[in-house]
């Protein structure tokens, strides 16, 4: 495997795709003077020269040609601008890397006439090195390109490939959307704790310590999530209460008809792309 990925371009130089240049800079994938980014803003493009010292273009066809990974972190509803730029004009030894939320790999490789194209659902922990990515190839994506999309992902937490595309509409409902049920849960931790008496720094500190922990835990010794619930659970204590309060509540059945109306949600929004 080569040490880079070669000549970038990243079409959008938003909150993600500056994550994950951040990243790849770091981890030596890509050197800064191999870099273009195609930004419509200029306050934008000016942070990204100064910090990265990457080349920045507003037109995205200067930025793409002749470069050998194509990071599209676009909005959806840029997406059009895109297809208008580079139909037809990009090469097929250029990889192309999409994190559009909705863009499946049908419109992709139709709107840009081009048909080596990966998908990828990323999650906003990826800006700190710890995303979990999702991610499928167009089949005419060869395994070298495989492999430099995996280094690309890896640079930014972890990857996970998947077969179909069906299963990253899955996965957006967990990984994609996860981190948000996540905070809500933290933040309900701490809420309680400043309910019950304890400062809010204090309240905040302990519960996001808790949540971090416990994850790390069930990471590290990979053993089922109610083998470890059950280890923290003594008859008749207050452990035993909370968790039947939670019960009660509903929350593991909320849980799961969150994740399951997000997962509809996803299918919906790519049949509004395709009707």
């Amino acid at each position: 495997m080569n040490d880079t990925i070669g000549t970038l371009a990243l079409v959008g130089g938003g909150v993600m795709g500056e994550a994950i240049l951040k990243r790849l800079l770091a981890a030596g994938l890509c050197r800064a003077t191999e870099v273009r980014v195609a930004e419509v803003s200029a306050p934008r493009r000016d942070s990204l020269t100064h910090t990265y010292g990457v080349t920045c273009t507003e037109d995205i066809l200067p930025a793409v040609q002749d470069a050998d990974t194509v990071l599209l972190s676009v909005k959806p509803q840029n997406l059009a601008d895109v297809y208008a730029a580079c139909a037809g004009k990009l090469h097929q030894r250029q990889l192309v890397l999409s994190i559009v939320a909705g863009a499946t790999l049908s419109a992709l490789t139709s709107g840009l006439d081009h048909p080596t194209v990966v998908r990828v659902m990323p999650n906003t922990p990826a800006q700190i090195g710890q995303g979990m990515s999702v991610w499928t190839a167009a089949p005419h994506v060869t395994d070298a390109h495989k492999a430099v999309a995996k280094q690309v992902l890896a640079a930014v937490g972890d990857e996970l490939y998947v077969a179909t595309e069906h299963y990253v509409d899955m996965a957006t409902a967990i990984n994609g959307s996860g981190p948000a049920y996540v905070f809500l849960f933290i933040e309900a931790l701490i809420d309680a704790g400043v309910h019950i008496g304890l400062a809010r720094d204090v309240a905040e500190r302990l519960a996001l310590q808790t949540v971090v922990g416990s994850a790390q835990f069930a990471k590290e010794t990979l053993l089922h999530p109610a083998t470890l619930r059950n280890m923290v659970t003594s008859p008749g204590g207050t452990t035993t209460e909370a968790l039947l309060e939670l019960q009660r509540g509903g929350l593991p059945a909320t849980i799961i008809q969150a994740v399951t109306a997000a997962y509809q949600k996803s299918l919906a929004l790519g049949r509004e792309e395709h009707p």
